[in-house]
Order: C-alpha cells, then structure tokens, then sequence
C-alpha cells in the first residue's frame, strides 16, 4: 500500500501541474466558503466557539480522508487513485504559479492597482500605497509563503497520514487564514486555529526552507545564500514558523526581504531577511520559477517519504 500512496501523490502532483485546479468547484475555496458560513453562526468573542468551529470543519476533513483511506484498502490501484484524486484537489501550486506570474506581469507592464488587487487576494497586508519595490517584496514573500503552505504541508502529511493528512492540514491552513488572522474579531475565536497551524506547519515549513536551499541553482540561485538566510535572519523572527521559507527565498534570489509591514490590524516590525538588494519585478518571475521547482521536488520526496513510512509499518507488524 505504501507503493500506491507514492504513487498516488505523485500523480496528483502530476495533475496540479497538467490541469490545475478543478475548474467547476475549487474544493479550498468552496470550503473556506463553508468556514465563513458556520462561522456567521457560532462567532463568539472566546476561544471556546472558535476551538469548536475549528475542531468541527478540520476532523470533518479528516473524516473524509478516512473514508477514502478505507476504500483503498480494497486495492492498491484503487488506493493510489483515492490518494492522486486527493491530492490534485488539495493542492495549490498550479494556482500559485498562474497567480504570482499574474503579478510579475501586471508589476512589469506598471499596472500597480491591478497587482495591488491580485496580491490582496493572497496576503493579509495592506496593499494600498505599496509601489513597485513593495509590491515586488510582498510578492516574493507571499510566494514563497504559500509554497510551503499550498504545496509543501499537504504533501509532506500526505506521505506520512494519506488522505487524512492531505486533507486535514489543507483544511487547518485555510482555517487559520480566515478566523486565525491577527485582528481584534479573531484574537480569542482564532486562538484554536491559529496554534493549531504552528503546530501543523512545524515540519512542512523547515522542509520547504530545505528544498529551497536545493533547488536554488536551479534557477541560478544561492544555495549558500539561501541556507545563510535560513539559519541566520529567522532566529529573531517571533512566529516559530513564519520567515523560514521567505529567509530562504530571499538568499536564493540574493534580496532582501522583510522589514516593516502594514496589517489591518497595525504595523509590524519584522526581521530583514536576506542581504542582498531590494526586489523587483524580475524576483517575482524568479520566486514563481523557485516555487516550481520546490514544489516538483516536494513531489518526489513526498514519495520517497511514503515508501519509508509504509516499511517502517511493515517491519513493525
């Protein structure tokens, strides 16, 4: 079985990269509109509905990667095609791709509102008054930000959880972006949401950092810079996750990144990342290429992942 989960995740990685998203019914979208919808009912200013709301659309995410796990079972091809269906849902990496080349090319032709209005949609900054240095910066770090979230998380638990690990930390992530964000309406309801994402993204965040360290020549990046970065520029970041993947991103390319941002709900002074010069237009290009890469080779360890994981259960069985 752990054979057809490599194989399964590979052909869904596959999939995102041939097709993309499902173009009738995007499952993160649908469901994020789900959390907003339960949201409107249980909202309270205290942790406790927010845990519920949390601990409801999560388990049920994972209660249908169970059930698909379970019908796997009946057989190795049936069980790769249950974990390729899940994977290509889950994963976002053709939409990135398509968003942040969307956002090099509305930077490039100097259609600053139309980039401001793109990257609103992915980030929870400010967008309004960046220029074209800001904008370029915001990008690369939302980039390299949703690599490892969109791309890197649903893999690596993919690999060692299937279908329950797939769809549980996807459906975590879009939790913690809605009711986890940082502004006074969350604060108490989001609590639950958002440590349960630092505690889901432990892992998959240092692993995107690392495949970002690898696949870095290939798009005539720094490895050097990037795991100098990495280790160096995130020990004074307050977030045990946020920064590893933007540090090293921003070595790769040989900017900088970081700095002072603007959140709805205030100004937050955060790390410089990476020594190199401010970005622009052409980083974007560059971190979308980096993003790629990244993810086909979160791909290939996913896979590689899933064979140790399903020897280490047979030897212990």
């Amino acid at each position: 079985m752990s054979a057809a989960r490599a194989i399964g995740l590979l052909l869904g990685v596959l999939a995102d990269g041939a097709i993309g998203d499902p173009r009738r019914a995007q499952p993160s979208t649908r469901f994020a509109a789900l959390s907003r919808a339960v949201e409107s009912r249980v909202y309270a200013d205290h942790p406790l509905p927010g845990a519920l709301h949390t601990a409801g659309l999560a388990g049920a995410a994972v209660l249908a990667g169970v059930a698909t796990e379970r019908f796997g079972r009946r057989g190795p091809v049936l069980q790769a095609t249950g974990t390729a269906v899940v994977t290509w849902t889950v994963l976002g990496g053709a939409r990135l791709a398509a968003q942040g080349t969307e956002l090099a090319r509305e930077l490039e032709t100097g259609d600053l509102d139309g980039a401001r209005h793109t990257l609103s949609g992915l980030d929870q900054r400010r967008t309004a008054g960046l220029e074209v240095i800001g904008l370029s910066r915001a990008s690369v770090e939302t980039v390299a930000e949703h690599t490892s979230d969109v791309v890197v998380a649903p893999l690596l638990w993919g690999a060692i959880a299937g279908a329950p690990g797939l769809l549980g930390s996807r459906a975590i992530t879009i939790l913690a972006r809605g009711a986890g964000r940082r502004v006074p309406r969350y604060r108490r309801f989001g609590w639950c949401a958002a440590r349960l994402d630092e505690f889901v993204n432990l892992l998959p965040t240092r692993a995107a950092a690392a495949l970002t360290v690898a696949a870095a020549p290939v798009v005539g990046g720094s490895a050097s810079a990037a795991w100098r970065a990495w280790r160096r520029d995130t020990l004074a970041h307050p977030s045990p996750n946020e920064g590893r993947v933007e540090a090293a991103f921003a070595g790769a390319l040989e900017v900088r990144l970081g700095g002072r941002t603007v959140y709805e709900h205030g100004v937050e002074e955060l790390p410089v990342l990476g020594d190199g010069r401010n970005p622009d237009t052409g980083h974007v290009t560059r971190a979308v290429e980096l993003s790629r890469v990244v993810g086909w080779l979160a791909g290939l360890s996913s896979a590689v992942l899933a064979l140790l994981v399903g020897l280490r259960r047979r030897r212990r069985s």
